[in-house]
């Protein structure tokens, strides 16, 4: 009688780990079309029939609570990066709005310049502060994927339908 239940223990446990491989295995296939698709860039994943479901879960999917991201470990890239901001334009900084909230977002771009009245000669200058809304990517995301020579490529895509 032990035998029988011991059994059935040792059988219902390996049961568990075999479908959580399964499980597992199909969240891996996922991560690995999703990869493919969104590292597509001419032409992206918008105009790659098969790349249509696997994307569309994702975005579906992302909206979830607990959402985490489908991974493709034989590639080794992991999650992807996010940066939803461009680069400022020459001569001018990164700047930060929300300080005075406690927050801190690079959302500004920045730039300083002579504020004096033209002809007014004073000992000290007048600096201003110009500043304009960063320019936002329309590919916010990025996987960066690695070369047998060291070399990384960054590949950005978008997630709207």
């Amino acid at each position: 009688m032990r035998f029988a239940s011991l059994t059935s223990i040792a059988t219902a446990v390996i049961s568990a780990t075999w479908f959580q491989s399964i499980d597992r295995a199909h969240a891996s296939e996922w991560g690995c079309e999703v990869l493919l698709c969104a590292t597509s860039s001419n032409p992206s994943w918008h105009s790659v029939a098969a790349c249509h479901a696997p994307m569309n879960r994702l975005i579906s999917a992302m909206r979830r609570p607990g959402f985490s991201w489908p991974t493709c470990p034989e590639a080794g890239t992991g999650r992807p990066g996010h940066e939803p901001y461009d680069e400022c334009p020459d001569g001018w900084g990164v700047g930060y709005s929300g300080q005075e909230r406690g927050g801190r977002r690079p959302d500004l771009c920045v730039k300083l310049r002579n504020g004096c009245a033209a002809g007014l000669r004073q000992r000290e200058e007048c600096p201003q502060a110009a500043t304009m809304p960063r320019p936002r990517r329309e590919d916010p995301y990025y996987f960066d994927i690695g070369h047998d020579d060291g070399q990384v490529t960054r590949h950005w895509f978008n997630l709207i339908r």
